[in-house]
C-alpha cells in the first residue's frame, strides 16, 4: 500500500502498531512526526466511534491514509471501569495501575475477570471510507505486578491462554494474541485482500 499515519503520541503504542502492520504499508509515521498538533477530543461513550474520528480527522488534515485505534480494559468486578476512560485513569501507567489494584483490593482471584477491547479505524482520503476492525483478549487482573515488557496495564492483566501476564511476553508473542494485534491481523487481511 502507501504510507500511514498512527494517529498517536504515545511511543509504546505507536512502535507495536508499526510492528503488528509490517510489509502492509511503505512507511509509518505517528504524529510525533508532525510539527502540527492535531487534538481530537475522544468524547464518545464508544470505542468504535473515538477510532473513526481520530482517524478521519488525522487523514483528512493530512491528506493520507490514517490509522486510529481506541481500547481499553473492561474489569467485570468494576461494571466495566475503567473502559473507554482506560487511558485518563491516571496521569501515567503506574498512576493507573496503582489506583486499578487499589479497586480491585480484596476482590478474590475468580472474580478477576478483564477483557482488553481494540477497535481500529482505518480512514483512506481519497475514497472517504473508514474501516473498522475489532480484537479482544479476555483475562484476570493479578494481584500485584508481574515482568518487565509492554506497556500500560500489560503487568497486571494475565492471559490464561498463554499462562502469563502480558509484561512477560516478548513483543512479538504479545502481538500474536494481544486485542490491537488481533484487530490488525483483520485489518491487515482486508488490507491484503483489498
Amino acid at each position: 500500500m502507501t504510507n500511514v499515519i498512527i494517529a498517536t503520541t504515545n511511543r509504546g503504542k505507536f512502535g507495536e502498531i508499526r510492528d503488528l502492520i509490517s510489509g502492509q504499508f511503505t512507511h509509518a509515521y505517528s504524529l510525533l512526526d508532525f510539527e502540527d498538533a492535531i487534538v481530537v477530543d475522544e468524547d464518545s461513550p464508544h470505542y468504535a466511534d473515538n477510532a473513526m474520528k481520530k482517524a478521519r480527522k488525522v487523514g483528512e488534515h493530512f491528506g493520507m491514509p490514517a490509522l486510529a485505534d481506541d481500547s481499553g480494559l473492561e474489569v467485570a468486578a468494576l461494571g466495566g471501569r475503567p473502559g473507554v476512560h482506560s487511558s485518563r485513569y491516571g496521569r501515567n501507567d503506574e498512576e493507573r495501575i496503582r489506583r486499578l489494584l487499589g479497586e480491585l483490593n480484596g476482590v478474590p482471584w475468580e472474580d478477576r475477570k478483564a477483557t482488553f477491547k481494540a477497535y481500529v479505524a482505518l480512514y483512506l482520503p481519497q475514497k472517504d471510507r473508514c474501516y473498522v476492525f475489532y480484537g479482544e483478549l479476555k483475562g484476570y487482573i493479578g494481584l500485584g505486578e508481574h515482568g518487565s515488557g509492554g506497556f500500560g496495564y500489560d503487568p497486571v492483566f494475565y492471559s490464561p491462554e498463554l499462562g502469563k501476564y502480558l509484561a512477560e511476553l516478548s513483543t512479538e508473542e504479545k502481538n500474536t494474541l494481544s486485542h490491537r494485534g488481533r484487530a490488525i491481523a483483520a485489518l491487515k487481511n482486508f488490507v491484503g485482500n483489498g
